[in-house]
């Protein structure tokens, strides 16, 4: 049982290699501790690339980092590495678990994301394990916030419901005398002249679209101060009216 992995399929299929090895044998050879030994000596840990155990190991070990469980990820990770599961593939995955359940809350989760995928592909197996390790930790404890992924999905349902509107006038370049002619970049502010570099008032998105807020940013991490200094900005474009 243990050699199977608990999988009956793969202990049938290691009966009948046994059963083989005893035909190979002779009629007298019977099943013998040896013979089951030699046919578990091949046996491997269950993990069917491409099939259903693999998408629910990548899936336990997505949700133990986005439900800041370290322990339950490191044992998620080896569980695939031991199974033969490209360490490659692992690390694909967990720069999407950076920027989905992490994102702006904290920026350096992308970054040790890609340093881990790196060095793997410098050091290869087994060191570089540990840098996509060193990753899968730091991201199961970093702070959470899925806001850029939900806003992301929001704002491109608008583009779907909206099509192509018209970039604004005063939002288009003007590298030509014809284009000013033309009113391009008339009346645009440029918000590195305005206090706090920031055009109080000034609108960026079409003109025909309602206002959105796309972008909410959650309580924890660094988004706690992204959230603060959006919401002084924004007062000032409030006050302004």
């Amino acid at each position: 049982a243990r050699a199977a992995d608990g999988d009956a399929r793969r202990a049938l299929n290691m009966l009948e290699l046994a059963a083989g090895l005893m035909e190979a044998g002779g009629a007298a050879r019977l099943l013998t501790l040896a013979v089951a030994q030699e046919v578990a000596s091949g046996g491997q840990r269950r993990f069917d690339k491409g099939g259903d155990q693999f998408y629910q190991q990548i899936s336990a070990l997505h949700k133990a980092v986005r439900g800041t469980d370290p322990d339950a990820a490191l044992y998620w990770l080896c569980r695939m590495l031991d199974g033969g599961c490209d360490p490659r593939y692992i690390a694909r995955r967990v720069t999407r678990m950076a920027v989905e359940d992490i994102g702006l809350a904290d920026p350096r989760a992308l970054a040790l994301a890609l340093d881990g995928w790196e060095a793997y592909e410098r050091l290869g197996t087994p060191e570089g394990e540990l840098a996509v390790a060193t990753a899968v930790v730091y991201l199961a404890c970093a702070p959470k916030s899925n806001a850029l992924y939900v806003a992301m999905g929001e704002a491109m349902a608008d583009v779907g419901e909206f099509g192509t509107l018209d970039v604004p006038l005063r939002l288009r370049n003007a590298p030509t005398r014809l284009m000013k002619n033309l009113g391009h970049g008339r009346d645009y502010r440029y918000a590195h002249d305005e206090p706090e570099a920031f055009a109080a008032g000034e609108r960026y998105l079409p003109d025909e679209m309602p206002d959105r807020r796309y972008y909410r940013p959650v309580p924890r991490g660094l988004e706690v101060k992204i959230s603060e200094a959006l919401a002084r900005l924004r007062a000032r474009t409030a006050a302004k009216g």
